[in-house]
């Protein structure tokens, strides 16, 4: 059985740092503790949440913060556990986007119904607008996430949709100074 380090793709040897303290140590058993689809689960979705926040190469603090509470919520987790999956996504996603998207993206599209990728959706869309605007960049990376999900331009277009005020491309760009 795979522990959600694992599914990472971090193995616990590898990083010292993830069992120096009781506190961590506590964290990281309870995760393993998981069952492992749902592990899988988490793992990706998280990942995904990292994927899009990354997009635009900064992940700010409200997106690190949606990002956790999506996941706390979404995943039935304690927040502990939902900021140490969410840092472990942060993390491999900064060191492995790109190489790894396309394959975390088609194990959670096996990992859920079609419902749930419409609900991930939503909670893509939610992670971008976070700091109230979605860049060109992370409307992009979730539409690629969408496609590679299975799901329809129309539902992508319906979801966006209900993020305009915050969509980057539909605000109006300031006149340059005429002075």
């Amino acid at each position: 059985m795979k522990s959600l380090l694992e599914l990472f793709g971090w193995q616990q040897e590898s990083s010292g740092e993830l069992g120096d303290t009781p506190t961590v140590r506590k964290i990281v058993r309870s995760l393993e503790s998981l069952p492992v689809d749902r592990a899988r689960y988490l793992a990706a979705f998280a990942y995904l949440l990292s994927r899009v926040a990354n997009a635009d190469l900064d992940i700010s603090d409200e997106e690190s913060r949606k990002m956790e509470s999506i996941v706390q919520r979404h995943g039935h987790l304690p927040e502990a556990e939902a900021v140490l999956a969410v840092q472990i996504a942060k993390s491999q996603s900064r060191l492995f986007g790109g190489t790894e998207d396309f394959k975390v993206t088609r194990e959670l599209k096996k990992l859920s119904e079609r419902k749930e990728r419409h609900e991930i959706l939503h909670c893509l869309f939610a992670v971008a607008a976070a700091d109230d605007e979605i860049s060109r960049d992370e409307e992009e990376q979730i539409r690629r996430i969408a496609s590679e999900m299975g799901l329809s331009h129309r539902e992508m277009a319906d979801v966006r949709s209900e993020y305009n005020a915050q969509r980057s491309v539909l605000q109006p760009t300031s006149a340059p100074d005429s002075t």
